[in-house]
Parts: structure tokens; sequence; C-alpha cells
């Protein structure tokens, strides 16, 4: 549904120090936050590099 990848998308802008360049890399490549939700540190590093991608992490294991 286009609305509710709207609004996850401006969900993954809030977390700190990802940007809308971030967000899009990451959609393109995982295709969906919940593969983004499941993806370990190499993953995520692999798109955005290690500080970027602790901080996507540590954003999804502090929302559980």
């Amino acid at each position: 549904n286009r609305r509710s990848n709207t609004a996850l998308n401006s969900e993954l802008e809030t977390i700190p120090g990802i940007g809308k360049q971030s967000v899009e890399s990451l959609l393109q490549y995982f295709k969906s936050v919940k593969r983004i939700k499941e993806a370990n540190l190499e993953q995520l590093s692999s798109v955005l590099g290690v500080s970027r991608a602790k901080k996507v992490q540590a954003y999804f294991l502090k929302k559980e």
C-alpha cells in the first residue's frame, strides 16, 4: 500500500543521522522496511557504511 510505504519512509527519516538519500538507498536495496528491520549490521553497512548502519540497527532494536 502506497500510503503505508510513505509513512514508513518518513519513519526511517526520523532516525537521527539518516536522511532522505540514505532512506532511498536502503529501500532500493532491501525493497521494504520489514527487510531493513531484519537485516544484520553487515548487510546494512554494505549500503550505508558502518556508522549509519549502527544508527539504523539501534533504532529498530530500541523499538522492539
